[in-house]
């Protein structure tokens, strides 16, 4: 799973900070949690597409959360979209969605499925396919609000190549079934036990989104066990009474909500407008528990962090970067030599200059005023750029989507 931040602001956006959103992408499928203003645009500033979206989960309804949901399904539409959305959240998310579309006079083309919750449900399972299920929860805020998580289901231990080969499995079926748990029975009549082949099951990745709650238990069993936990942390500890006050977490809140549940990395996100330096968050947060990560908007959290080392690791370089490289070569030392040799030239023909009897020396005063003149006549060779200096051409770095052809 890649999880994309699109908006980490609180309430308002502000000038580096757009409001709530967040995408998780999965094997072609966008998940998409809270569809704040100008989610539509992060995404495809972030390389998402839009037509990819399965599902969208909205926590609450306050306005910062749900704003940019009607103008991304009436997008769906324009790309005349024929696949149905599943669209969960509180009780009231049709009959909102419904209205704005009969207002406007469109009919949409496409099927939107709706999962409402009501607030006095405790615990369900909102979506559940073979592959995943999205459990949902309902956190402590000044107004019904849920949070989700995504789990993937385990997935299928390794086959011991060498054990099934010896035992006289060579069809690729034959590796497909006993992976799925399957005995397979031989020409000869020999039963291969899938037990005696395949390893123990691999538990599945696991993203948990958790904003606008004070702390609660809910919170803690949204969070159990995750790769990345994603919690607000509106407030620093010094505004904790107000945190209280208006129902949400400071960045101490959600490293014990991390440390209770054992999660495995932490990403704080939903900074009030009044913090211009997150890191103070992140500072209070890392006192509790270190593996704690700023969102940072458009920039990709990977679930699984062997996958973040190969496709995050830039290939394009500044020329000063590979010429500090190469100066660890031995063609440098080469090269330093030569300087070297360059520079005592130089110092010779100085003395030359120095001790010739028939050549006067101009004086330092009259070489900085011929050089002045050319400057400013614009006679000089390096004119205003310093000669043969040259500066490093400007290179747009690579994003890391750039590696995925199926975003």
């Amino acid at each position: 799973m890649i999880i994309v931040p699109l908006g980490v602001a609180s309430a308002t956006p502000t000038a580096t900070r757009h409001l709530s959103s967040v995408a998780v992408w999965r094997e072609g499928s966008v998940f998409l949690f809270d569809c704040g203003e100008n989610a539509q645009m992060r995404m495809l500033q972030g390389g998402l597409k839009r037509s990819q979206i399965d599902y969208i989960f909205i926590s609450h309804f306050d306005t910062d959360h749900y704003a940019g949901l009607i103008g991304l399904l009436s997008t769906l539409q324009l790309q005349r979209r024929d696949r149905k959305i599943t669209l969960v959240g509180p009780e009231g998310l049709s009959e909102f969605i419904e209205w704005n579309f009969e207002f406007s006079n469109i009919k949409l083309n496409y099927e939107i499925e709706y999962v409402e919750l009501s607030d006095d449900f405790e615990h369900e399972r909102v979506v559940d396919t073979d592959d995943y299920y999205v459990e949902a929860r309902p956190l402590n805020h000044s107004k019904f609000c849920i949070g989700y998580r995504l789990q993937e289901k385990d997935l299928p231990g390794k086959v011991d190549a060498e054990k099934a080969q010896e035992q006289g499995i060579s069809e690729d079926w034959q590796y497909k079934d006993l992976k799925a748990g399957k005995d397979v029975e031989l020409d000869d009549g020999t039963v291969v036990k899938s037990a005696d082949i395949v390893g123990h099951p691999r538990p599945g990745d696991s993203f948990a989104y958790i904003t606008d709650t004070k702390y609660c238990p809910n919170s803690v069993k949204l969070a159990k066990n995750t790769n990345v936990l994603l919690h607000e942390a509106t407030f620093s500890e010094s505004l904790s009474d107000k945190a209280e006050e208006t129902g949400h977490s400071t960045a101490k809140d959600a490293a014990r909500v991390a440390n209770e549940a054992k999660t495995k990395l932490l990403v704080i996100t939903h900074f009030s407008a009044r913090y211009t330096n997150e890191y103070v968050l992140l500072r209070e947060a890392r006192d509790d528990f270190f593996p704690t990560w700023v969102a940072t908007e458009l920039r990709p959290i990977f679930t699984d962090p062997a996958h973040e080392k190969g496709i995050i690791k830039p290939k394009v370089y500044m020329k000063e970067i590979n010429r500090d490289n190469n100066n660890k070569g031995g063609k440098n030392k080469k090269n330093s030599k030569r300087k070297k040799r360059v520079k005592s030239k130089k110092k010779r023909r100085m003395r030359k200059r120095k001790n010739s009897p028939g050549k006067k020396r101009r004086s330092r005063k009259s070489r900085s005023s011929s050089q002045s003149r050319g400057s400013n006549g614009n006679k000089s060779r390096g004119g205003d750029n310093g000669g043969s200096e040259r500066k490093p051409k400007q290179i747009t770095p690579r994003t890391p989507f750039d590696d995925f052809d199926r975003f």
